[in-house]
C-alpha cells in the first residue's frame, strides 16, 4: 500500500512539474496572449476594474473574470508571462483533478484515475492550458457545471447531496457566463433539454433546484453587468447583440471554415488516446439497467451538443470544442478500466503513426516560411519537433509493451507523460518563432528610447503583446480592426487618417511609432522627418527626428 502510495505521489509531483514547467519560458505570441496579457496590466494600472479597456480603448468583447484572476497575479507575483498564463494553466490542472474526483465518484477509483490521465495528457487539452487565452477558463467551469450536475443526478445521492451538487453547478455556469457570456449558459441548458427529451425523464427537472440555482447564478454575474452598463451605456447592444448572436449568425470575423472543421480537430486534440475514443463512443450509449439517470449518456449529450453547436457556427476556432473533453476524457476512463492488457497495447500503438507521421512531414517544414517568419526559424523549430515525435513513438512502443506483459497502470502512465511531454515540447519549440510572433525582442531594442510621457503612435498597424512589454498603450492611426467599436465612442483617442498623423508627428519635439513596413516606405519617399530606431519582419519602429536645416 505504502509503495502505491509512493508511485501515485512521485506521479503527480512528475505531472506538476511537466505542467508549469514552461508557463515563463515563451514569449507571449499575438494575437490573443498579447491581447490578454494587455487588459489586466491596464486594469491594474488604472485602478478601474470594471470597464476593460485594450491599448486604452474600451473593449466589451468578453466578461471580466479571466482578467480579474490575471490582474491579482500582477499584483500578487508582478508582471510576468508566466503570471500572464498562469490562470489558463491553473484551470487546466484543476479540470485534470476535477475530472478525477468525479470519475472516481461515477465509475469507480481505476476508471477515474485513467481519466486523469487522459485529460492530462490530451493534445488540444495541454496546448490551451498553455497559452492566454479565455478557452480554457470557461471549459473548466462548463465542466465543473456538468461534473457537478451528473453528480447530484446519480441515483446514490441523496436529497441534502444533490441540493449542495446542484448549487454548485449553478454557480460553475455564473463563472462560465462571466469567463465568455452567454455560452455559458446556452450549451449547458441544451444538453439538458435534449437529454430529458430522449430519456423521456420528465422529473429531471424537478430536480434543477432552479430558482435558488436561479437565484445565485444571477447574484454571481448581474452586479458586474450592471456596473459595466452603468458606466458605459454602450456596452448592452454590442456585448449581448452584436458578440453573441452576430458572431454565431455571421462571417464577420473572418472565421468562418466548413462544417466538417472540428472533426480534424478532435482527432487531432485527442491524441495519444484517438484510437480508445472511438471504443469508448462505441459503448457510452449502452442503457445501464439498474441506473434511472444514465450519466454515460448525458455526458455523451453535452460532447455531441458541444460539437454540433460549434460546427454549425459561422464562427471557427479550434479550441471552441475544449470544453467537450473532459467528458470525452471520462467515458474513455472507464472504457480503460474495462480494458484487457493486451487490448489496451494495441489500442495504444498505433499512436506511434502520430510521431512517425510528424517525422515524415518535418521534411517540408520550410514551406510554411515566408518574409516575416523565415526559414531559419522553422528548422529551429523542426529540431524540437524532431523530438516530441521520437519521444511519442518511444512512449507509445513502452506502453504496448508495458501493457503486454500485464502492467496496465505503468503502461498508461508512461503513455500519458509521454503525450503530456509531446505537447510540452511542442510547445516550448516554438519559441524559435517568437521573433517574428511577438513584440518581446523589438520592445527591448526601443526601451532605451522611451521617456516619461513620450507619445506613442501605432501607425497602420496593431501590435497586440507589445504594449504588454513596453507598458504603456500607444496612439491608433488609421488602423481599427476589433478597436474600432471602442475608438466609435472614444474618437478622441484615434487619428483617423495619415495626413493628420503627419501633421502631429511634425509638431512633436520627440516621438516614437510602430509602422507596418508599407507606411514606413510611403513616408519615407515623403521625407517625413523620422530616425529607424528598430525592425525585424514584421515591425518598424521610428523615432521623431528634427526635420533638417534648409
Amino acid at each position: 500500500m505504502k509503495a502505491a502510495a509512493a508511485r501515485t505521489l512521485l506521479l503527480l509531483l512528475a505531472f506538476t512539474a511537466v505542467w508549469f514547467s514552461n508557463l515563463e519560458y515563451r514569449k507571449l505570441i499575438n494575437p490573443d496572449e498579447g491581447r490578454y496579457a494587455e487588459i489586466p496590466r491596464e486594469m491594474v494600472a488604472s485602478g478601474d476594474w470594471t470597464t476593460p479597456r485594450l491599448n486604452d480603448i474600451k473593449y466589451f468583447e468578453k466578461p471580466a473574470l479571466q482578467y480579474w484572476a490575471t490582474a491579482v497575479a500582477y499584483t500578487l507575483f508582478g508582471e510576468h508571462q508566466w503570471t500572464a498564463r498562469l490562470w489558463s494553466a491553473l484551470t487546466g490542472f484543476l479540470g485534470v483533478f476535477m475530472v478525477y474526483f468525479t470519475g472516481r465518484q461515477l465509475f469507480g477509483a481505476r476508471a477515474g484515475g485513467y481519466a486523469a490521465l487522459v485529460l492530462g495528457s490530451s493534445l488540444l487539452w495541454v496546448l490551451i492550458a498553455h497559452v492566454n487565452t479565455l478557452d480554457m477558463g470557461v471549459s473548466f467551469f462548463l465542466s465543473a457545471a456538468v461534473c457537478a450536475f451528473v453528480l447530484a443526478q446519480r441515483d446514490a445521492t441523496n436529497a441534502r447531496a444533490r441540493a449542495r451538487w446542484m448549487l454548485a453547478a449553478w454557480a460553475a455556469l455564473a463563472l462560465a457566463v462571466l469567463s465568455k457570456g452567454l455560452i455559458g449558459l446556452v450549451l449547458p441548458g441544451a444538453a439538458l433539454v435534449l437529454y430529458i427529451l430522449i430519456e423521456r425523464d420528465w422529473r429531471l427537472a424537478g430536480r434543477l433546484h432552479l430558482i435558488a440555482g436561479s437565484a445565485l447564478l444571477l447574484a454571481l454575474t448581474v452586479p458586474w453587468f450592471v456596473a459595466v452598463s452603468r458606466a458605459n451605456p454602450e456596452f448592452f447592444h454590442f456585448f449581448f447583440i452584436h458578440e453573441h448572436f452576430e458572431r454565431f449568425l455571421t462571417k464577420q470575423h473572418g472565421r468562418y471554415q466548413p462544417a466538417y472543421y472540428f472533426i480534424p480537430v478532435l482527432l487531432a486534440g485527442m491524441l495519444p488516446w484517438t484510437i480508445t475514443l472511438f471504443d469508448a463512443l462505441a459503448r457510452a450509449w449502452k442503457r445501464d439497467a439498474q441506473q434511472r439517470f444514465q450519466a454515460q449518456r448525458f455526458l455523451l449529450v453535452w460532447a455531441a451538443v458541444v460539437f454540433v453547436f460549434f460546427s454549425a457556427s459561422s464562427s471557427k476556432l479550434v479550441s471552441y470544442i475544449l470544453p467537450m473533453f473532459p467528458a470525452l476524457a471520462l467515458l474513455i476512463g472507464v472504457r480503460l478500466a474495462q480494458l484487457g492488457a493486451r487490448a489496451l497495447a494495441w489500442q495504444t500503438l498505433p499512436a506511434a503513426l502520430a510521431g512517425m507521421t510528424l517525422l515524415a512531414l518535418l521534411p517540408g517544414i520550410e514551406r510554411y516560411a515566408s518574409r516575416e517568419v523565415p526559414a531559419e526559424m522553422f528548422r529551429a523549430y523542426a529540431d524540437w519537433l524532431i523530438a516530441a515525435a521520437a519521444l511519442q513513438i518511444a512512449g507509445a512502443a513502452a506502453c504496448a509493451w508495458l501493457a503486454w506483459r500485464g502492467k496496465t497502470n505503468a503502461a498508461l502512465a508512461v503513455f500519458a507523460l509521454t503525450g503530456l511531454a509531446f505537447a510540452q515540447l511542442a510547445l516550448s519549440g516554438h519559441e524559435s518563432l517568437s521573433k517574428a510572433n511577438s513584440a518581446y525582442y523589438i520592445a527591448q531594442k526601443i526601451k532605451p528610447e522611451m521617456k516619461p510621457g513620450m507619445p506613442f503612435y501605432s501607425v497602420n498597424t496593431y501590435d497586440q503583446s507589445l504594449q504588454f512589454y513596453l507598458r504603456r498603450s500607444t496612439t491608433m492611426v488609421v488602423y481599427k480592426d476589433e478597436l474600432g467599436f471602442g475608438i466609435e465612442h472614444e474618437p478622441e483617442k484615434f487619428i483617423p487618417d495619415f495626413a493628420q498623423f503627419e501633421k502631429t508627428w511634425i509638431a512633436q519635439r520627440e516621438a516614437l511609432a510602430l509602422m507596418s513596413p508599407d507606411a514606413y516606405d510611403m513616408f519615407r519617399a515623403k521625407g517625413l522627418p523620422m530616425r529607424l530606431v528598430a525592425r525585424d519582419t514584421r515591425r518598424i519602429i521610428v523615432a521623431r527626428r528634427p526635420a533638417a536645416s534648409p
